[in-house]
């Protein structure tokens, strides 16, 4: 894995950390947890939305490297 897929694991992971701790909150005063929990859980989701983007970027990036990469390195023209 290179360390930019370790980055975007530990991004997606965090992000499901914050909504689970949003969701298990005390419900001390309803309508202000509901109103943090989806506040926590719109950043989780942001968060996890650049996570996806970041990863689809360097899938295409190793893509592309594929693509032009020559069949055989050892070959020259």
């Amino acid at each position: 894995m290179t360390s930019g897929t370790l980055r975007t694991l530990l991004i997606v992971a965090a992000a499901a950390g914050a909504v689970s701790v949003a969701a298990c909150k005390g419900a001390a005063n309803t309508a202000d947890n509901s109103a943090a929990a989806a506040s926590d859980a719109n950043a989780a989701m942001a968060s996890a939305n650049s996570a996806s983007n970041d990863a689809m970027a360097a899938s295409n990036a190793a893509a592309n490297a594929s693509a032009t990469a020559p069949m055989n390195a050892t070959n020259t023209p």
